[in-house]
């Protein structure tokens, strides 16, 4: 009778902590204000503007072009998690030889700009390119399927945004407690038959979140798909802005992406269901034992395999040929030194910055469900498909009318970097946070701590993986971004991404070349750094849940 007693009370604490209004709803209210402030202006912009705006969303020519981006958005989406899920599965969970190594080189292609990545695949894959050339040597084939259009813009785009799966993926299998694994084998239920019966729904908040991200950044690329030349919406938008003298036009498009991206973002409420994915008992979670692949080893050594081939070394490879190519003519490919260090200033401040926006949307998320707390997690994912330069935009109208004293600095630039990558924190976070049991949380204010304490003392430790996880995924896109340094950046700004596209643009390549490759492993050391390190964050994390 005592512990019914307790358990009714806990679920009763439980229910009054979701329906109540906190202290962290106000913070919540903040960060969605501030992810809502270039929305603002695009309604604005849009409705002050002549009945052209209008005519122009309502042509069938529109229409098309949506329908063009949102197959791309599926298409890329789908592969993204085919891709993802089992690579996330295969270096963590099992026996395959140099798991950490396959781990970095499925984060890093986050960090290659995706223009980058689409003339890489033109060099390599067009009609007249280096694959074209090798198959005309070897095997006398004159001719190879164009690159252009849907499939080369899919291909690139897949490989480049699969990481927005894989990261959450893998921080929720490191949270996940594997005796379930267990018991489902212990019940006489093969691994193929543990994964898809157990272990995949269990992963699906991380898929969930991870997917979103992807759609979203598919929804607001520029770069790839203009050198693939296939017309999307946000190309649309681009030529507006670059064109067009009026604006109003570029902001009116720019709000159909805005009911495009709600409209994914509802897709990612409807998946999410009511289940629970918390064990329903505390305690430590140990270290699963790897699964044994056998015969399978090897098949999947090649998948990994393959896919970091065609992600990360053809890249490389193709952007290290430039360099070396250009220091045997004796070209300047000299690195300037304050872009990189403006760069990793940047890219370790919006992480930082973002990270602390995106811990308490995440908390009320999932603690605190609600009609409140889900439109505040709603807003935050916006900003993500959005395209940079509609965001820039919004930020330097606001910066000179509003915002005055942070204009033409790097604060407003910092801003940017928030309102366009919340939501690659707040995914991965909310997917560990969902792994932990709220009666750890429950046991803690029980025992005296108030909800900050417990917040920093037991939530925070017990979902680093993630948190961890967003914080590198945020440094990652920061590094790349352009459109928004390009604008808000203060004057004589540069960053690696910007030299990139400045070199690119007057066809320097080979001095394109050494910032790409600077970009790529300045990025990659933290971000090796910070995976190695959350494998033994969450160890100790499991060991602070036994303590509370």
């Amino acid at each position: 009778m005592t512990s019914l007693r307790m358990e009714t009370a806990s679920r009763f604490g439980a229910l009054r902590s979701r329906s109540g209004f906190t202290p962290l709803h106000l913070v919540g209210i903040g960060v969605a204000a501030l992810v809502l402030l270039p929305i603002v202006y695009l309604v604005i912009r849009t409705f002050t503007a002549d009945s052209s705006a209008a005519d122009l969303i309502l042509r069938q020519r529109t229409a098309e072009i949506l329908l063009r981006s949102i197959l791309l958005v599926g298409l890329v989406t789908a592969g993204s998690i085919l891709i993802a899920v089992p690579m996330a599965w295969l270096t963590l969970r099992t026996n395959l030889p140099w798991r950490n190594l396959w781990t970095v080189g499925a984060v890093l292609p986050l960090v290659i700009p995706s223009f980058i990545g689409a003339f890489v695949a033109v060099i390599a894959l067009s009609p007249r390119g280096m694959l074209q050339d090798l198959l005309d040597l070897l095997f006398g084939i004159e001719r190879i399927p164009n690159i252009f259009g849907l499939p080369g813009a899919t291909l690139v785009l897949t490989l480049l945004t699969f990481p927005y799966v894989f990261i959450p993926v893998r921080a929720s299998l490191r949270r996940m407690d594997p005796a379930l694994e267990e018991m489902a084998r212990n019940l006489g239920h093969g691994s193929f038959a543990t994964f898809r019966y157990v272990t995949f729904p269990l992963l699906r908040p991380a898929i969930s979140a991870g997917a979103v991200l992807t759609a979203l950044y598919t929804l607001s690329d520029f770069g790839a798909v203009s050198l693939l030349r296939y017309e999307t919406f946000t190309w649309a938008i681009f030529i507006q802005y670059d064109t067009a003298f009026d604006r109003s036009i570029a902001a009116a498009l720019s709000l159909v992406l805005v009911a495009v991206a709600l409209g994914i973002l509802a897709m990612d409420i409807a998946s999410r269901g009511q289940g629970r994915y918390h064990r329903s008992t505390v305690g430590s979670v140990r270290p699963p034992r790897p699964v044994k692949l056998g015969a399978w080893r090897w098949p999947a050594l090649a998948f990994v395999s393959i896919v970091t081939a065609l992600s990360l070394i053809a890249p490389l490879g193709i952007v290290s040929y430039w360099a070396i190519r250009g220091v045997a003519r004796g070209e300047d490919v000299g690195l300037d030194w304050t872009a990189f260090s403006n760069s990793l200033q940047a890219g370790g401040l919006a992480a930082l910055f973002t990270t602390l926006a995106a811990v308490p949307v995440a908390i009320l998320a999932v603690r605190h469900r609600g009609l409140i707390s889900l439109s505040i997690e709603r807003a935050a994912y916006l900003g993500f498909g959005l395209p940079g330069i509609a965001v820039a935009l919004a930020l330097v109208f606001l910066g000179i009318n509003v915002f005055t004293p942070i204009y033409q600095t790097r604060a407003l630039l910092i801003l940017a970097y928030v309102i366009l990558f919340l939501p690659a924190s707040i995914g991965a976070i909310r997917a560990s946070l969902m792994q932990v049991n709220p009666r750890i949380e429950e046991a803690a204010r029980g025992l005296g701590r108030s909800s900050l304490q417990v917040v920093w003392s037991v939530t925070l430790p017990l979902v680093m993986p993630g948190v961890l996880a967003g914080a590198a995924t945020v440094f990652l896109l920061t590094m790349k971004e352009l459109p928004a340094t390009l604008i808000l950046g203060p004057i004589g700004f540069q960053t690696l991404a910007t030299d990139i596209w400045g070199f690119t643009e007057e066809a320097f390549f080979a001095k394109a070349a050494v910032p790409a490759l600077v970009l790529i492993l300045s990025a990659g050391i933290p971000t090796a750094f910070l995976l190695f390190r959350d494998a033994q964050l969450s160890s100790s994390a499991s060991s602070e849940s036994t303590a509370i």
